[in-house]
């Protein structure tokens, strides 16, 4: 198994529900942060990306059929080129609603570490994703707006100017099925557009409370 999609888009521009249709659409197990956080022996994955270390892909994702949200998206470039058949899918959503969404949840906890009582793997995957996010990607604090308003906008340049257009979907999860169903090649499934993945869920999932 390979993946077929490949998602560069920041966490919470609809990442989860994005997940949840891939699934409904055949192209699942979709890997997400949710994964790392159900699966704790990813985490080594992740902490050797994180380094700047190789790691076989093919390991990383095995028995996953597409990617979605980070840690996953930090490395689209490399799935890009090691996928060369997979679609990719970058999730957005309006600046300020991501930014409202974003410094909500993984910013504030980036921000504050020591104020939530988390699973030892989960503790593990805040340090890689504050490695990930605010150096590697952001260049600033989480917590800094306008530099990440910055880095939000530049990965969409980016993914726009690397992957060819008939390769690439830009989508918000606010469109619904026509378009993702389209760019897929499937039929639009006779169920609602999944949306899940409130502020309220984030926190129930970092800190393992089951859902």
């Amino acid at each position: 198994m390979s993946l077929q999609v490949i998602g560069p888009g920041f966490g919470r521009t609809g990442t989860m529900s994005l997940k949840a249709a891939l699934d409904l659409l055949g192209f699942g197990p979709c890997h997400h942060m949710e994964e790392v956080f159900a699966h704790p022996a990813q985490v080594a994955h992740w902490q050797a990306v994180a380094a700047g270390r190789k790691v076989d892909w093919g390991t990383v994702f095995a028995g996953y059929r597409s990617q979605v949200d980070w840690p996953g998206a930090h490395c689209w470039r490399d799935l890009a080129a090691a996928y060369p058949d997979a679609k990719v899918i970058l999730s957005v959503r309006p600046e300020d609603s991501w930014w409202r969404s974003f410094s909500s949840t993984i910013a504030r906890l980036i921000a504050n570490p020591n104020d939530f009582p988390l699973p030892p793997h989960i503790q593990d995957m805040l340090v890689v994703g504050t490695e990930m996010i605010e150096r590697q990607t952001f260049g600033c604090k989480v917590t800094d707006q306008a530099g990440a308003l910055a880095a939000y906008r530049l990965r969409t340049e980016q993914v726009r100017a690397a992957i060819p257009a008939e390769r690439l979907l830009v989508f918000d999860v606010a469109e619904g099925w026509g378009p993702l169903c389209r760019f897929l090649g499937v039929a639009v499934p006779d169920v609602a557009f999944p949306h899940v993945n409130s502020t309220d869920d984030f926190w129930k999932l970092v800190r393992g409370e089951p859902h």
